[in-house]
């Protein structure tokens, strides 16, 4: 584990303390592991996508900076508790029971959709009722707590993938009746050249899974636990939901 209490944490800690930036305190770096999710994560995005925007903003508001480093979502999640690792935690990700994390304060909300072929659409009005379609999701995502608790129980039929774009691909060919994913993820995916082909063959269901809040998942450690304040306080300076929708709107 990487020690604590060291100069570089103790700068944190006046600041935590202090409320604001003091000028004897240095700037710290912030490092962070994330996927590749378009709009919100991707390397080659402007400001490496809406996420990073949001947290690079509330991280300079408090004078110190966001570095992140982009992984399939399996590994992303595993790093910041690997021996010697450089990350304090990953994101973005949805609230749900862990306790080795510290969740943030929310930086943004996904709203969850399924989007299924317009010729077979679903009709739902409960969780349960998905019971009667094979779903798509992806593996190790966190969906809503009642869907995956069916998942786990048996109760819901599902086919994992390995990304977003594969279930899009799935659903499209009839592989699988329909599957979870975030709409503005669906929006940016189905709009590239190589998958816009697809957009007569796909619509999303009229009724919406879900809207979840987006966090930071800082390790519960001394030095997750100044990281996360400090985060924190950066969000009260501004204002998440219109830094992120001030990103997609530029897209």
């Amino acid at each position: 584990m990487r020690r604590f209490w060291r100069p570089k944490v103790f700068s944190l800690w006046l600041i935590v303390c202090s409320g604001f930036s003091s000028p004897l305190a240095t700037a710290d770096t912030l490092f962070l592991s994330t996927l590749h999710w378009p709009p919100y994560c991707a390397e080659k995005l402007p400001q490496q996508g809406g996420s990073v925007a949001v947290a690079k903003a509330a991280l300079e508001a408090m004078g110190h900076q966001l570095h992140v480093d982009f992984y399939p979502w399996s590994r992303a999640i595993r790093l910041p508790y690997m021996q010697g690792s450089k990350y304090v935690g990953y994101f973005p990700e949805y609230l749900h029971p862990n306790e080795k994390v510290l969740f943030s304060k929310a930086s943004g909300y996904s709203e969850l959709v399924i989007i299924e072929r317009p010729l077979n659409p679903v009709s739902w009005n409960h969780v349960q009722d998905l019971q009667q379609v094979r779903l798509g999701t992806v593996k190790d995502y966190i969906n809503t707590p009642e869907l995956d608790s069916a998942i786990a129980n048996g109760n819901q039929k599902v086919e994992e993938a390995m990304s977003d774009e594969h279930n899009i691909k799935k659903v499209a060919t009839g592989r699988i009746d329909a599957a979870i994913i975030d709409r503005n993820v669906f929006d940016y995916l189905i709009a590239q050249p190589h998958l816009q082909p697809l957009a007569a063959k796909l619509q999303i269901n009229k009724k919406s899974l879900a809207r979840i809040s987006l966090h930071v998942a800082f390790n519960d450690t001394e030095e997750g636990r100044l990281w996360r304040d400090i985060y924190n306080q950066g969000l009260l300076k501004i204002d998440a939901d219109v830094v992120l929708a001030d990103y997609f709107s530029k897209q």
